[in-house]
């Protein structure tokens, strides 16, 4: 049979052997065969769409372990994202652009994504500024699982006073007198951060979808085609799945979501999935949209945020008997889970009450997993070994492995996550981001920080021993993320047989300066041989230009993750070397103090490399 589509002339890694082929053909949603050009385009027949690469770089599609893009689509067209922007003068610029182009009640958001020291003047911004760039506007800026700051007319927008109590596991910094000044502290966890940012408006249901439909479209710029949705605090289901669900139904979804249900209120959690286990099962849907388990929060006493700037949470006793009831009931109704435990302490609590599980009900085969472990020791890799388990991990450490280092030392940085021991060991791994309130959604970011073991800020954290070569990290973000919606053989490699989602990079990714593979995107998207984003010289592939709504959306001034703008141009340089102290009223810690513990302060100037 004439293949539907063939794409030639490229340097294809397929993920298995041979390494690189010229060409593939597909058909009906899947590759049909692969080799050199003159035997792939023997296949061609009349209706054949024949697609020269150049010589580009082709890849897999990139499959994203652990994300949040279904509330990341709800929310994206309404936030100002600071996602690969050079310095804090450019993002206040930004900030006070938004502020006077955004009505009256919406809130201007910066979610997550970025670090202080992705900025030429390595510090956060303090309340002063940000109040001064919107002084009538409410503000809403994220800063990892830490802090947050909300501006004048957020703080009066949310009705935080000096009679507003502390929040649980939170801090609301007040001035002298005991009015709030705006800061907002996790310590230890975050639920002040996300309980206040619901506190905002949303967009209207048309809005959502075409915000939706314009994230799935900017994580195919950069060559996403699936991810694992983790679920996330107010994601309710079934409510908030009604615009993804209707864009599933559109035909309109480009890139392949397996979702995983996360319970939303302590002490509620098993009458959660008892709901959920008797509305649904893993697998419905279809390649495209479906189920994938539970998680990853299976209870709220085993949620041990990770925020290097506070110490290690220790988690409170009924942990154990509440995630086992939790558990046995998932693992009696053949649910795959997944758990958030960033600490090798949480895990081997977490384990213990796995392997009692197991004694009773044996999870068999069960595709259950860890996200993130950065500190999880060998032997409790071994232990999740043994269980049939896996670990999804992120490059969380990319951007807050200065403050990791600050606090535990760099000693012990040099194995979080230990990923080389556990290939070693023979766990499944697979790689992706915590997008979009952690890290950034840009995979490689990602993909430089398993090669190259350094920051965003550029500090070396690991040394050789516990990095990957770039065909190793590759493979982790696409057959090994595809263990952990049990689709592993189905996708992640360009071979006969597997689905045919790919991307073709505006570089080649095996062979630039490591430095310069923080900035590949996709010229082509592929996803089930259908075309989902296409630029530069595949332009005219390129599906419908798609509007942006609201007319106010941050979205349709600035995009997403920032792209085009020059590092060292003297507006940013020159605010390089000012504002360094830490403010009084904003709380934000000097970027000083950080880089002079660390060793990395030169007296005189912050002016580091982005």
């Amino acid at each position: 049979m004439p293949a539907d589509t063939i794409l030639h002339n490229g340097k294809i890694a397929t993920n298995g052997t041979p390494s690189f082929v010229e060409a593939i053909a597909i058909e009906n949603g899947k590759i049909t065969a692969s080799g050199a050009n003159d035997d792939i385009l023997q296949l061609s027949g009349p209706a054949t769409k024949s697609i020269d690469a150049r010589g580009r770089t082709v890849i897999p599609g990139l499959n994203d372990s652990h994300m949040h893009p279904i509330r990341g689509g709800l929310n994206f067209n309404m936030e100002l994202r600071w996602e690969g922007v050079p310095s804090l003068a450019d993002a206040l610029r930004m900030l006070k652009e938004q502020a006077s182009r955004t009505p009256a009640p919406q809130w201007v958001r910066v979610v997550g994504g970025w670090t202080e020291f992705q900025f030429v003047e390595r510090r956060m911004p303090t309340l002063d500024e940000i109040n001064a760039a919107a002084p009538d506007t409410p503000v809403f800026v994220l800063h990892l699982y830490d802090r947050a700051w909300l501006n004048g007319a957020a703080l009066r927008a949310v009705g935080y006073t000096k009679d507003t109590p502390e929040p649980p596991g939170g801090e609301i910094e007040r001035d002298r007198h005991g009015n709030p000044t705006g800061l907002l502290l996790a310590k230890p966890n975050a639920n002040i951060l996300y309980s206040t940012l619901a506190k905002g408006p949303k967009l209207s249901q048309e809005d959502q979808l075409n915000s939706t439909r314009l994230f799935m479209r900017e994580l195919n710029r950069y060559g996403i085609t699936s991810a694992i949705d983790a679920g996330g605090g107010f994601q309710n289901y079934p409510d908030d799945y009604a615009a993804i669900n209707k864009i599933h139904q559109d035909g309109q979804l480009s890139v392949r979501l397996a979702y995983n249900l996360f319970t939303q209120k302590p002490k509620q959690e098993l009458s959660d999935f008892q709901r959920w286990t008797g509305m649904t099962k893993p697998g419905e849907g279809d390649d495209l949209f479906r189920v994938n388990g539970a998680g990853e929060m299976l209870v709220f006493t085993a949620a041990d945020f990770e925020d290097f700037l506070q110490p290690r949470p220790d988690m409170l006793p009924v942990m154990e008997s509440e995630l086992k009831a939790v558990v046995r009931h998932l693992v009696e109704n053949r649910w795959p889970f997944r758990l958030h435990a960033t600490y090798n302490e949480t895990i081997d609590r977490a384990l213990n009450v796995y392997e009692q599980v197991n004694r009773e009900i044996p999870l068999d085969g069960l595709h259950w997993f860890f996200d993130h472990c950065e500190t999880i020791t060998d032997h409790n890799i071994e232990r999740v070994k043994a269980l049939g388990g896996g670990i999804a991990v992120q490059n969380r450490m990319a951007f807050q492995g200065e403050y990791f280092v600050e606090r535990y030392g760099s000693q012990q940085a040099k194995r979080t996550p230990p990923i080389r021991r556990m290939l070693e060991i023979g766990v499944p791994v697979g790689a992706g981001t915590d997008a979009t309130r952690v890290s950034s959604y840009n995979p490689y970011l990602s993909l430089y920080w398993l090669i190259t073991g350094k920051t965003i800020g550029g500090l070396s954290l690991y040394p050789q021993e516990n990095r990957l070569d770039r065909a190793e990290a590759l493979k982790l973000y696409t057959m090994g993320s595809s263990w952990f919606s049990t689709e592993d053989g189905k996708k992640g490699a360009l071979a006969p047989g597997q689905l045919a989602d790919l991307a073709v990079l505006s570089a080649d990714y095996f062979s630039i300066p490591e430095e310069d593979i923080k900035h590949l995107e996709s010229v082509l998207t592929i996803v089930g041989g259908k075309i989902v984003y296409a630029t530069a010289e595949f332009s005219k592939l390129a599906p419908p230009a798609l509007p942006v709504s609201p007319s106010w959306s941050p979205v349709k001034e600035y995009g997403g993750y920032a792209k085009g703008l020059d590092h060292t141009r003297g507006a940013s340089h020159s605010a390089s070397c000012s504002h360094v102290e830490a403010s009084e009223d904003g709380g934000a810690r000097s970027h000083l103090q950080v880089l002079g513990n660390l060793g990395l302060w030169e007296l005189g100037c912050a002016c580091f490399a982005f």
